[in-house]
């Protein structure tokens, strides 16, 4: 690895003496792909920077720690030790990924849709819990994120909720949540103190670009129109303002009841219909090409259980790669990267050996 940071960091030299170059403007399209390149190097740079650092302190405190027979530092400097040890494999594991080289489709927006499985009310609870993961994990990214489509549970929750999320590298990150994710805790209905197994699954579709926009013929739509219900709908139920949209041809259907406009909710309704389409021919095309079972993770198979998430002994653990923390409180206010990046990585090499 070193190696190759050595190489990455002498092109980022070599890169900012281009941008630096009077001639830099003088070809608009090569000028943008140079600052791209900057921007990945520079992250690499700024990343091997802290983890030297890092070491640094590291290897200095442990070289202290003998010789000191002040009691107070000591508990500082075990401290700070401790903090280091846990601190190093992680920057470790954020270069790492960092140097998995960028994708063309790294940027694109996506829409994340989360559905209720096995559990029943529970199930819908948990949906509601990962909505909001989801959502906190988009803030310290900063990405933006916007409600699609969703069905309230009566209990609480959802059994049903798709949003768009959009920003830099959404889809690098978050292409390999697809699938089925269990959780096991005890409801606040349980009187035993009983722990129970339920299960969501969530797909994950690329919103399509201009150039993969279906061309939607109105004479293949059935569009229909009713009275929005359950919470967020009770402000605008005296009017059909929810719109349901059904392509006939695929059988693909699309709604949108969240917004009082109906006008606004069919455009959000065409919108993911459009972008289910354009995600169902994406796959088929991959499943013509028989690509690995490990490239189509994250475009929507949901057959596998990727993930679990045990609250009692505040576990989390990605079964793909055998990654275990017992931190899920932390996990579940949003700090994925601990997950999102060792997957990233894991991918790449295999996409590599393959």
């Amino acid at each position: 690895m070193e190696k190759k940071i050595t190489e990455l960091l002498q092109r980022f030299s070599s890169v900012e003496e281009a941008l630096a170059s009077p001639d830099a403007f003088n070809d608009p399209k090569a000028y943008r792909k140079l600052t791209q390149e900057h921007a990945y190097l520079s992250g690499i740079k700024n990343a091997a920077e802290e983890l030297r650092s890092a070491r640094k302190a590291l290897d200095e405190n442990k070289a202290l720690y003998p010789s000191e027979t002040d009691q107070e530092m000591r508990a500082l400097l075990e401290e700070e030790i401790t903090f280091l040890e846990s601190r190093v494999p992680q920057l470790e594991t954020k270069l790492e990924t960092l140097l998995v080289p960028p994708d063309p489709d790294d940027d694109r927006n996506i829409l994340l849709e989360l559905r209720a499985g096995t559990g029943g009310d529970e199930a819908a609870l948990f949906v509601g819990d990962c909505v909001r993961m989801y959502q906190l994990y988009a803030d310290r990214k900063g990405w933006k994120y916007e409600l699609m489509a969703c069905s309230p549970s009566d209990v609480g929750g959802y059994k049903e909720y798709i949003m768009a999320i959009s920003g830099a590298k959404v889809k690098r990150f978050l292409q390999y949540e697809a699938g089925t994710h269990r959780v096991q805790r005890v409801p606040d209905t349980e009187t035993q103190g009983r722990v129970h197994t339920s299960a969501i699954t969530l797909a994950v579709m690329l919103e399509p670009t201009k150039e993969e926009e279906v061309a939607l013929d109105e004479k293949d739509l059935r569009i229909d129109t009713y009275r929005a219900s359950g919470a967020g709908g009770q402000h605008i139920n005296t009017t059909d303002s929810a719109v349901r949209i059904t392509h006939i041809p695929t059988g693909v259907v699309a709604y949108c009841q969240d917004e009082r406009s109906q006008h606004k909710n069919k455009d959000r309704a065409m919108r993911l219909l459009s972008a289910k389409i354009a995600d169902a021919e994406r796959q088929k095309r991959q499943d013509e090409e028989a690509l690995l079972r490990a490239s189509q993770v994250g475009t929507g198979d949901r057959s596998e259980r990727i993930r679990t998430y045990n609250f009692p002994q505040n576990r989390v653990t990605d079964h793909r790669i055998n990654l275990t923390f017992y931190n899920l409180d932390q996990v579940m206010q949003g700090d994925l990267d601990m997950l999102t990046e060792p997957l990233v990585k894991h991918y790449y090499q295999e996409k590599l050996s393959s």
